[in-house]
């Protein structure tokens, strides 16, 4: 168990909302906080150690894979980041050969955003690639390549009404005009990679809000200008509140 926690959760994060609540995005979808060092040693690792768990990708999707990367790349000089030709230098001073493996995987290796790429195929939006290092108890291999209703299927608040509501939200963000919402969950350790099957949910109950960790999602949606894909994008908090 790694613990790695960030000082505090950002204040636009605090105030609860109802289901789906999402809000345009006002700022970019990328962030750089103070656990980005400790952050990024943890997906590196994954990466390297653990690929066939936290990256999968359909050949499809190649053409959005490459776009959300170079998407990602026009924001992070404004982030502390250096990108010189096919190099990168990270605000730890990693750096990363921007043409050495696939792009959600590069991609993983710079930014401490969970990167999930959907296409409309048929009536619904599927999950067709994903670079997932700090899953909130779900795994990545059980939900690709389903529809947004079949990803949500075990979370008991997402039903006929909210899964409608988020086909629409996914059908009509706007390039340009992204979109984002939250959740904070209590945990029991701060592990980020948190997999865990659907035959084996996580226990919630009443007395979990004693657990002495807050975990917190930052989740943004954009619409690639090219392919047309929606880019879910998962920046992970955890805090240890002093509630004990």
């Amino acid at each position: 168990m790694v613990e790695i926690l960030q000082t505090s959760i950002p204040d636009e994060m605090l105030e609860a909302r109802g289901l789906p609540g999402v809000q345009p995005l006002r700022e970019p979808w990328l962030r750089v906080d103070d656990a980005y060092a400790a952050q990024m040693a943890h997906r590196r690792a994954l990466i390297a150690k653990r690929r066939a768990e936290v990256y999968w990708q359909d050949p499809a999707a190649e053409t959005a894979a490459q776009e959300v990367l170079a998407e990602a790349l026009g924001l992070l000089p404004g982030l502390g980041f250096a990108v010189d030709g096919r190099r990168c230098i990270c605000p730890d001073g990693d750096v990363v050969d921007l043409e050495s493996d696939a792009p959600l995987v590069v991609l993983g290796r710079l930014v401490q955003e969970d990167i999930c790429i959907l296409e409309k195929r048929g009536a619904e939006h599927v999950l067709v690639a994903a670079c997932l290092c700090f899953p909130a108890s779900w795994r990545l291999h059980e939900k690709v390549g389903r529809p947004l209703i079949g990803i949500h299927d075990t979370v008991p608040e997402y039903d006929d009404g909210i899964a409608r509501r988020v086909q629409r939200l996914f059908d009509g963000v706007q390039v340009g005009h992204p979109l984002w919402r939250f959740n904070r969950l209590w945990y029991d350790d701060p592990e980020l990679f948190q997999p865990r099957s659907a035959l084996s949910p996580r226990r919630i109950a009443p007395e979990e809000a004693a657990a002495p960790y807050q975990r917190a999602e930052r989740q943004c949606i954009l619409r690639l200008p090219q392919s047309g894909a929606v880019v879910f994008s998962i920046h992970t908090y955890v805090v240890r509140p002093g509630r004990r």
